[in-house]
């Protein structure tokens, strides 16, 4: 068991040699549990909104291009987009110049979602940096920021290796 000062964090003796990355999977797997029960009050699956604040920043895409923007695979691209649409959120028509594609674009119907998304975000924003003041708020992103870098880096040299 590792010690934080007022409390004991259970970590395997096999991820000891890792102590940042354990702490990164636990942190992870809250705040994405944290979000999944938020945004079910709303009807959505985590990650959906993900796709939905794309349409939304860039109007009409590609299904293909979705799922690379946001790293998905095509069949849960495929599967998230089915109940997007099924909930009237999204709209599904042929890609003008590709037959074989089609273009995803929100629907009016999303915008209300919109506004109870940016609510949920805000939300969740608030409960994961809790009363952390601004300057530590700044701080702690800024370190996020460089191991997503990091990460990034590792992820770019595994791919250009195999």
């Amino acid at each position: 068991m590792s010690e934080v000062p007022g409390r004991e964090i259970g970590q395997p003796a096999t991820a000891v040699s890792g102590p940042v990355s354990h702490a990164i999977f636990r942190v992870s797997r809250l705040h994405r549990m944290l979000a999944g029960s938020l945004l079910r009050e709303l009807g959505l699956y985590p990650g959906q909104e993900l796709v939905m604040m794309q349409l939304w920043d860039t109007g009409a895409q590609r299904q293909t291009e979705l799922a690379k923007v946001l790293d998905s695979d095509a069949a849960t691209m495929t599967r998230t987009i089915q109940r997007l649409e099924k909930a009237g959120f999204v709209r599904r028509s042929p890609d003008p110049t590709d037959k074989r594609a089609s273009l995803i674009e929100p629907t009016a119907a999303s915008q209300a979602l919109r506004r109870q998304v940016e609510e949920v975000w805000r939300r969740l924003e608030q409960l994961t940096v809790a009363d952390a003041a601004d300057d530590a708020q700044g701080r702690l992103l800024d370190q996020l920021l460089t191991l997503e870098d990091n990460l990034l880096s590792a992820v770019e040299e595994l791919r250009s290796q195999g």
